[in-house]
């Protein structure tokens, strides 16, 4: 029951060429292991691709959504969305300075920009403004995600950050702030000056723009 064939083991071919040298239909078929009933696992990962437009589409899905699709289920969708997460860590490894609002959206960008629900990135940082830490603290809706206020101290706290920034999405594709938006960072302002925490700022990213909420207050 979709067991490949001879000719469709995406693994044995990236074990002997290497990963570059793999399409991207392998590449998922890779982290998808086999295929369907009467299909093998390529013409699974062909399929999933067409379903999502492409890799950037599919890096979008979530596990909810990939899973109800016909020979997926929970597991494969588990295993390719933690790929894409992955992904999008090493993007930004743990060092890198952030001083500006640039600097922040940068970090940010691959790791939520293109996600369809709101999320809310919070990035930790160092007496000299390099990340320590980033992490996702709270995950939305496709319109509205809150930031938990108590939470980003605890966690800024409990990993040592001299400092930290914030970054949220916004799924629509607008940058522009809500007043939810606006009030919660000054919310934030005040609690991290009474612990003694140097906030950077507060972006929202959509896709590949962004726009700072501590900049234009």
């Amino acid at each position: 029951m979709g067991r490949a064939s001879g000719h469709d083991q995406p693994r044995e071919r990236m074990m002997s060429m290497g990963a570059e040298a793999l399409s991207d239909t392998e590449l998922v078929a890779v982290h998808l292991g086999t295929g369907r009933q009467g299909e093998g696992v390529h013409a699974l990962a062909r399929a999933l691709l067409a379903e999502w437009g492409g890799v950037a589409g599919l890096a979008r899905a979530d596990v909810d959504e990939l899973s109800r699709m016909p020979g997926v289920g929970v597991a494969k969708a588990c295993r390719l969305v933690a790929a894409f997460a992955l992904a999008d860590r090493v993007t930004v490894p743990e060092g890198v300075l952030v001083r500006t609002s640039a600097d922040v959206a940068t970090v940010a960008i691959p790791r939520i920009g293109r996600s369809r629900r709101e999320e809310v990135l919070l990035v930790l940082l160092d007496g000299n403004h390099r990340v320590r830490r980033m992490m996702t603290v709270t995950s939305g809706s496709a319109t509205r995600s809150l930031v938990p206020v108590r939470d980003v101290l605890s966690l800024a706290l409990r990993h040592d950050a001299v400092a930290f920034a914030l970054a949220h999405n916004h799924p629509s594709g607008s940058t522009t702030p809500s007043p939810e938006d606006v009030a919660v960072t000054k919310q934030v302002r005040a609690a991290a000056r009474e612990v003694g925490l140097r906030f950077l700022d507060h972006v929202i990213v959509a896709g590949d723009q962004w726009s700072s909420i501590t900049a234009s207050r």
